[in-house]
């Protein structure tokens, strides 16, 4: 019998992924499309350029079926995983009657208001990209969260009239919902075209991007949670029901049907401060490190791990952007001196991230209950060891990382394997398809240090937050 293959579509806020796996998880081969950088028309408005979404996962897709070697009549599904609270226009014919909304666009957490004629369907992102792939006005309820008349309870529309009117979508402007693990549609011969794909390959419904990734690196269990370093950085824990009323605890549709994953708080741009920092030391800096043989991530690295834990004062509080209901928010650093180099910096700037979500998880365990006895990391950061081992020594317990660091593809790979019978369950798939690569223990000294930075870490706001709403007044 030979090999059977599975195509996982990952597309977040910075580019297209694509991923031919084998049915043991392994990555056959894949290929990358950068998206266009976000037009900003006006402050709070964030749009994709064009045709991006669409333009992206077909040049990633061309890349990566040119880099397959196997059999493409072995090839048996794709799963398709799209950012989650974005939102897409579309026309009559499915096409996009006007340029698609970033989750971070102010509009997507109101309600849609009908300006454009033009407009017929109101969609997710995932509704817009199946329609591409396969013709079908269909996608899956697990993409809906925010301003959406979704019944969480049901898994479907709501069948309540005030639900329509308070988000402004009536019933005949959405798509059709399906579950996760349901084919969706076929690849049509036009998509096929544009992408290479197979055409007539089933398109598998997954959930929101999360949800998908912390499928991906086998996230279950009440004592384990899986942090996503991604542009919007958070943590995620298995959830059996949809809690209500709670402040540090987000519970969505989880990537196996009927059951819900529960969201830390966030940074809205984590991984991006990063790449934002990166790209300030400029060309030169890049071309330096490139002589050496490394990234200019792997350069700041080096020279962030001479640097002393808490980076001799220097703290990074993450607000490079603002949420919609503290508009006057702003990224800032304190406590630099004459000791501070880029090292610093970048290893502030990790630092921060893990702060953070310690402090984020810890609100969110309280508020379930339970003690944490793992975490796993996913996403590129993952591949640092030292921000690895920052992680391990903030949060005190053991930090993992997968072999498959780009888990929402796999998380993808696995929900097709299940909907075209590879494996009889998602649990099946992802006992064979997920493995852990290394594990980081706590340094206790580290440990010691770290707990005593946190209070006064997450105290920075509460004295800077009354300057930026004044300074917001003149800058805005």
């Amino acid at each position: 019998m030979s090999e059977k293959y599975i195509i996982g579509v990952d597309e977040g806020s910075q580019s297209a992924k694509i991923l031919i796996f084998d049915t043991r998880g392994n990555i056959v081969c894949e290929g990358r499309h950068a998206l266009k950088p976000y037009n900003l028309p006006e402050p709070g408005l964030v749009e994709h350029p064009d045709d991006d979404w669409w333009d992206a996962i077909c040049e990633a897709s061309k890349k990566c079926m040119a880099d397959f070697k196997g059999n493409v009549k072995d090839i048996v599904g794709i799963g398709l995983c799209t950012i989650r609270y974005c939102r897409a226009y579309l026309k009559a014919d499915g096409t996009l009657a006007q340029p698609a909304l970033s989750w971070m666009d102010v509009r997507v957490a109101k309600p849609y208001e009908h300006t454009n004629p033009d407009v017929k369907y109101i969609v997710a992102s995932s509704g817009y990209i199946t329609h591409r792939l396969t013709g079908e006005f269909k996608d899956t309820v697990a993409n809906y969260e925010g301003v959406w008349p979704i019944d969480v309870d049901k898994w479907n529309w709501s069948d309540d009239p005030a639900a329509y009117e308070s988000t402004g979508m009536p019933k005949d402007m959405l798509f059709d919902l399906v579950m996760p693990g349901d084919i969706l549609g076929h690849v049509t011969k036009e998509a096929a075209k544009a992408t290479g794909f197979p055409e007539g390959l089933p398109v598998v419904a997954t959930s929101n991007d999360k949800a998908v990734e912390g499928l991906g690196t086998g996230c279950m269990g009440d004592t384990t949670a899986c942090i996503s370093l991604g542009t919007y950085t958070a943590a995620m824990m298995e959830g059996k029901e949809f809690l209500r009323n709670t402040k540090s605890v987000w519970p969505k549709f989880s990537c196996v049907p009927n059951k819900y994953l529960y969201d830390s708080n966030g940074i809205r741009r984590g991984m991006w401060t990063i790449s934002w920092f990166r790209d300030i030391l400029g060309d030169s800096y890049i071309k330096a490190a490139k002589e050496k043989g490394l990234s200019a991530e792997e350069l700041l690295s080096e020279e962030a791990e001479k640097v002393p834990v808490g980076s001799d004062g220097l703290m990074t509080v993450l607000d490079w952007l603002a949420p919609v209901d503290a508009m006057y928010k702003k990224g800032i650093m304190i406590g630099f001196d004459g000791r501070h180099t880029r090292g610093h910096i970048y290893r502030s700037i990790l630092e921060a991230v893990a702060l953070t979500m310690k402090k984020h998880l810890n609100d969110m365990c309280g508020e379930l209950g339970v003690n944490l006895d793992k975490i796993i990391i996913t996403g590129g950061g993952s591949n640092s060891d030292l921000f690895m081992q920052i992680f391990a020594d903030v949060f005190d317990i053991q930090t993992v990382r997968n072999e498959v660091n780009g888990a929402a593809g796999l998380g993808s790979a696995i929900c097709a394997a299940v909907a075209t019978g590879i494996y009889d369950s998602f649990d099946e798939a992802v006992a064979n398809m997920v493995r852990m690569k290394d594990s980081f223990e706590p340094n206790a000294e580290r440990v010691e240090f770290y707990a005593k930075m946190l209070p006064v870490y997450t105290d920075i706001t509460s004295h800077t937050d009354d300057i930026l709403k004044k300074s917001y007044e003149l800058f805005h």
